[in-house]
């Protein structure tokens, strides 16, 4: 292999330094990239990979640097880091190798400009583990916020779900359960180490302080600029607000679905009125985080009410919002010092509408508390209005910049500029008569500048040094000359472009550093004018859809009339939804939900547990009355899913899961779960099943709802006071099910399945097996269930084991207990009449309790072969 020219010297010793990133670097007009970055680019980026030369076939491959912007997002969307080495001498300048620096690392949690969603937080999340306790630091770099809480690992699982990072990194190797959680977020996790120390805010905890050096110290690395763009780190609970854990929220869908992970089809698509994109950010923050404080819902709630009630008032407000752009993005980027001058006059129109938005308010301050605060900010609108043009380039370093007037040099400039070519023309006209040369002519050229040339057939009858010409360049048929007068016109004309151009540079950059003196204050305006729009949006959705003031009740009781599934509702026509209500207090605190499969059953407990997200996050509800607890937390286990990632199966991820809700919750919390026990065989999961209800009810008290198709539960009823049963009703109709998805009181008496499989269209010669098949056990079960008879629900009788000697003749496999009582539920046979009554008759017999585990395995053979 040929040693490396210098160029490619100093590419390697570049490349060592940030081996995890994509290095751009910069050679004239192109940002190269070889070896295996070139072969990864070439590939994420669909350019063409080619070789350096002939003699060096080393990859390679570019992309212009003018629109390198694009790729650069394509890669980070991808993952990947990207670090860029930028020219730092002119090469017309320069002798030799010119000089090259990485200038900035560009990181899925770093990404400014517009490279990043408007609507979503960017959020790079540092995680410091420390024995036991984990510290969470994380910031939105464009906006500057920075955000710092320590928590125990479960704690931390939950708040990193809800941060949901675009980047993680970490002062240690994470846990490999742990890990796999993080790289479920995002696929950038670095081990990252620094001993760099800042200056943080007085009163935040020492124990803080070294997950917040570690996430600074990462963004000044990358970034490679000083960071007063960031703000100082705000100390925060993570449970000061509803607990929703990973679970929670991917099975309720709040912001993202679970089949296509999307927004479409989540709470958080039902309220897409915000006007900013502030608002929308505010939003997602808010599902997430539902309050726990009754006074702070009420506030919001009151603030909705009054928008509801002043459609005016809403109205207007909505508009003013429709011309507010990203006033916190707008000011981390003047703090970052990647402002330019179309930002600015985004935010001056932004400025423009506060004064509006107050004289909106101001009436109502004494109204509702939560209005006031909103400041015009009209200095800044002012400096703004009177120094900018209405539509500037987007770069700063091309002109064009300022309005004419607010600058007397650069209005001197402008005019030389504008009035240059106006001068040549007069003194191409005043030549021409001065010395009779008709086709005397002024002209440019970049190397020589300004001229006047002459044809040499008309130079013999002109004496050049009476005119004052001075010989510039002869040619083969003219002569070109330049005068003192013509000269000073030059150096005008020429410089005025170039220094005007500079002087509206550096008046950018002091108008940027007057603008920083407003950042606290116009961040404080972002975050009022955010909260606005976030209710606003709530009163605007509640009009449109129907929704009632939720009553935050101190009872510990909840009762919901003609509830709604806000989003089910959505895709169906207003008449068509079924509402039901719901009630649960400290006396009957459970619902065992019963019910045929696709009747409902699992929309009526989401619809439960979104209403009570809906309240606290402070909105109305779909209902026509609720009243309300404040839930500290709310577990699901809905659905069945593989976490393949894990190496888990579904019934573990439903253990998992239900274990979460079980450990976690309080008599304060509400738990859903739906279909408890499926993954396993029936009596495990039978057994499973009751033992978490009552578990629930002795230990726990939340309320709780519970569906289930495992019938014998409904019997629970009898020996726990606060379970009642609830169910769906259907009915059966020449043959057809008919769903009436209505919450009905009792017990379900048919799960339909095989109506179900029916609508789902199987084939029909199965449909027909299986009917026949059910009608044999029913028959089989009925019969030996005659000496205990069935409840009038249908189901089987529970007696008490002292009562039945039959009962306790039978094989521990064929009864479930529940207490000292049990649930007869005999073996069937599934292929009809046997032929081997003989072994099922010395099955029964069997007592199997005076048998040693030995003579049971004797027995067990011997009938095996009898079989045979």
């Amino acid at each position: 292999m040929s040693k490396p020219t210098p160029m490619m010297t100093q590419y390697l010793q570049m490349k060592e330094q940030y081996k995890d990133s994509i290095l751009f670097f910069r050679l004239g007009d192109f940002y190269e990239m070889f070896y295996d970055d070139a072969i990864l680019a070439a590939k994420e980026l669909e350019i063409t990979l080619t070789r350096r030369d002939k003699k060096n076939a080393i990859p390679m491959c570019g992309v212009p640097h003018h629109s390198a912007k694009g790729y650069i997002e394509r890669l980070i969307e991808k993952g990947y880091k990207v670090a860029i080495a930028e020219q730092m001498e002119d090469p017309k300048q320069t002798k030799g190798m010119v000089k090259r620096e990485v200038v900035q690392i560009i990181t899925p949690g770093t990404v400014m400009d517009d490279m990043i969603s408007e609507n979503e937080s960017n959020y790079l999340a540092c995680l410091h583990l420390s024995g036991e306790e984990y510290t969470i630091a994380y910031s939105d770099v464009s906006t500057g916020e920075l955000k710092v809480t320590q928590c125990d690992e479960t704690t931390m699982l939950n708040e990193m779900s809800s941060i949901s990072p675009k980047e993680i990194i970490a002062n240690q190797a994470l846990p490999s359960n742990i890990d796999q959680h993080m790289r479920l977020m995002t696929n950038v996790v670095t081990i990252y180490a620094s001993d760099a120390s800042f200056e943080i805010v007085d009163g935040l905890k020492e124990t803080l302080q070294p997950a917040v050096n570690l996430l600074l110290s990462y963004i000044s690395e990358t970034q490679m600029r000083a960071l007063d763009h960031i703000d100082q780190p705000i100390e925060y609970a993570a449970l000061g607000h509803m607990r929703l854990d990973m679970y929670a929220k991917r099975n309720l869908e709040l912001t993202e679905s679970i089949r296509l992970k999307t927004k479409k089809g989540t709470l958080l698509s039902i309220f897409n009125q915000c006007k900013t994109p502030m608002g929308n950010r505010r939003l997602k923050d808010w599902i997430e985080r539902p309050l726990v404080h009754k006074e702070q819902i009420e506030e919001r709630l009151n603030i909705v009410k009054l928008f509801n009630d002043e459609f005016i008032l809403r109205h207007n407000l909505r508009e003013a919002l429709t011309h507010v752009y990203d006033i916190e993005r707008l000011a981390g980027r003047v703090q970052f010092g990647n402002v330019n001058a179309k930002d600015l006059i985004q935010l001056k129109y932004s400025l423009e509408q506060l004064p509006r938005i107050n004289e909106l308010l101001n009436p109502f301050n004494n109204v509702v508390k939560g209005l006031e605060g909103i400041q015009s900010l009209a200095p800044l609108y002012q400096m703004l209005e009177e120094s900018i043009m209405d539509e500037p380039p987007t770069t700063i370093k091309e002109g064009g910049i300022f309005k004419d007037g607010f600058n007397a040099m650069l209005d001197e400039y402008r005019d030389a500029q504008k009035n240059g070519k106006a001068w040549l023309s007069e003194l191409q006209a005043k030549e021409r008569e001065r010395t009779g040369v008709k086709s005397l002519k002024i002209s440019f050229n970049k190397v020589f500048g300004y001229y006047i040339e002459i044809s040499k057939t008309n130079l013999v009858n002109i004496d050049i040094a009476e005119y004052g010409y001075d010989r510039k360049q002869t040619l083969s048929n003219a002569e070109r000359f330049i005068t003192e007068e013509l000269k000073e016109k030059e150096a005008l004309i020429l410089g005025a472009e170039e220094k005007a151009i500079d002087l509206e540079y550096d008046a950018f950059i002091q108008l940027r550093e007057q603008v920083k003196s407003y950042i606290p204050n116009l961040k404080r305006q972002a975050k009022r004018i955010a909260e606005l729009d976030c209710l606003q949006n709530f009163s605007e959705v509640a009009t449109n859809n129907d929704y009632t003031a939720p009553i935050i009740s101190n009872r510990r009781v909840l009762e919901i009339k003609d509830a709604r599934h806000p989003v089910v509702e959505q895709v169906m026509e207003r008449d068509q939804y079924v509402p039901n209500d719901c009630t649960l207090d400290d006396n009957g605190f459970i619902y065992l939900i019963t019910g045929p499969n696709m009747s409902g059953k699992s929309t009526y407990m989401r619809q439960v547990a979104l209403i009570s997200i809906m309240a606290q996050m402070g909105s109305f509800v779909p209902a026509s009355y609720a009243e309300l607890p404040i839930f500290d937390q709310i577990f699901t286990r809905i659905g069945a899913a593989d976490d393949l990632v894990s190496g888990q199966s579904t019934f573990m991820v439903e253990m998992l899961e239900a274990r979460n809700a079980l450990v976690n919750a309080t008599e304060n919390s509400l738990i859903i779960f739906d279909e408890i026990g499926r993954g396993t065989s029936t009596y495990d999961g039978l057994s499973l099943a009751q033992s978490m209800i009552e578990y629930v009810h002795n230990h726990i008290g939340a309320k709780t709802l519970f569906s289930t198709h495992y019938h014998e539960l409904v019997g629970l009823d009898q020996s726990l006071d606060g379970l009642n049963n609830i169910h769906v009703a259907a009915k059966e109709y020449n043959g057809e099910l008919i769903f009436l998805h209505k919450i009905m009181p009792g017990a379900v008496e048919n799960s339909y399945g095989i109506h179900v499989a029916k609508l789902a269209d199987l084939p029909d010669e199965i449909i027909s097996r299986a009917g026949h098949l059910l009608e044999s056990f029913e028959n089989y079960s009925i019969k030996d269930l005659n000496f205990v008879g069935r409840n009038e629900t249908g189901t089987p009788k529970i007696v008490d084991e002292s009562e039945s000697k039959h009962n306790q003749g039978l094989n521990s496999d064929v009864r479930m207990t529940q207490g000292n009582q049990a649930i007869m539920q005999p073996a069937f046979d599934l292929f009809g009449e046997s032929e081997n009554n003989e072994i099922i008759t010395e099955l029964k017999n069997l007592t199997i309790e005076s048998m040693t585990p030995i003579e049971a395995l004797l027995k067990l053979q011997q009938l095996k072969s009898q079989l045979k």
